[in-house]
């Protein structure tokens, strides 16, 4: 296995790769080969209850915007092809999302949305199983800030600098990180409100 990989190992959306990611099962495969590792079409379809003919479809277009690549290292006897993500994050330039309502960028961004909710429902669903000692460990809470747009991204900043101080799950790299760890999802996010219109 290769070692961590670069917090900057990104692929920059623009208008031509993001309709590599237009269907949202596109979506869901890229998420598992970068949560769980290099993986085969017909294993992706079994998790995700679909044909393999239909992942081996969509990994081929994800394949042909470079989003993922074939894991060569991974091929055993047989025809079966493995794939791998290409890298590890997708980053939306924000002027691009900005520009991109009712496109391919709005299709992504609530992709990436549904993903989130199915994360959060995952947990619910097991949370009667959760072990004791993950009690104090999970959090599903929201606050209301009145900020302006530079402490947002002051915010942003701030957060993302906590996090950096942790372990990131990679599925590639043989740090399996200290005895009682375990995945956890982190999700955030900071969306503005606004009131509209002038006060008065």
């Amino acid at each position: 296995m290769a070692g961590p990989r670069s917090r900057d190992d990104a692929i920059e959306l623009d208008p031509q790769n993001l309709r590599g990611l237009a269907h949202p099962l596109r979506m869901r495969i890229l998420g598992l080969l970068r949560s769980h590792g290099p993986s085969t079409a017909t294993k992706l379809a079994e998790r995700l209850g679909q044909s393999s003919g239909a992942t081996s479809y969509h990994l081929r277009q994800l394949a042909a915007y470079g989003f993922v690549t074939e894991a060569e290292d991974k091929a055993g006897p047989g025809r079966e092809r493995w794939w791998r993500a290409s890298t590890r994050y997708t980053n939306l330039p924000r002027a691009s999302a900005r520009e991109g309502v009712d496109s391919d960028a709005e299709g992504f961004m609530r992709a990436l949305a549904a993903d989130c909710y199915r994360e959060m429902d995952g947990f619910l669903a097991e949370l009667a199983t959760l072990p004791s000692e993950w009690d104090e460990g999970w959090t599903m809470s929201d606050r209301l800030l009145r900020l302006t747009p530079e402490e947002a991204n002051r915010l942003r900043f701030e957060l993302a600098e906590v996090v950096a101080r942790y372990r990131e799950e990679d599925p590639e790299s043989d740090d399996d990180g200290p005895e009682g760890s375990e995945r956890v999802v982190l999700q955030v996010q900071i969306l503005p409100r606004l009131e509209g219109g002038e006060e008065t």
